[in-house]
């Protein structure tokens, strides 16, 4: 298994931040075909998100961590490899002290 410095690295923010929030939402155009997924973890009275997307034309995977400043965005061309990364991160989370309090469709309300 991967160290945590090697997972976050993914995760450190550029200036493209804002053209990578602008293809997260071109997914919306396939609504058939897109599927997502959140968690909402807790851990010593903090909040964190990690959400993911995809589509047949890729994925995106977002988290949102009390930490740090703003939301990380990581965008896949292969959404199998975003479900995968996905997967070891909230694995990595629990193994960390975070507890998964919701895991499932967004919430809206």
């Amino acid at each position: 298994m991967e160290n945590d410095s090697e997972l976050n690295a993914d995760w450190e923010l550029d200036e493209d931040f804002d053209e990578d929030l602008a293809e997260f939402d071109e997914f919306d155009d396939e609504l058939d075909s897109i599927k997502m997924r959140t968690a909402i973890m807790e851990k010593n009275d903090m909040i964190a998100l990690l959400c993911i997307k995809t589509a047949t034309v890729g994925a995106a995977i977002c988290r949102v961590d009390p930490r740090e400043d703003r939301p990380a965005v990581q965008i896949y061309d292969d959404a199998a490899a975003a479900i995968d990364w996905f997967a070891r991160s909230l694995r990595t989370s629990k193994q960390n002290g975070w507890k998964v309090i919701y895991d499932g469709l967004p919430l809206q309300g």
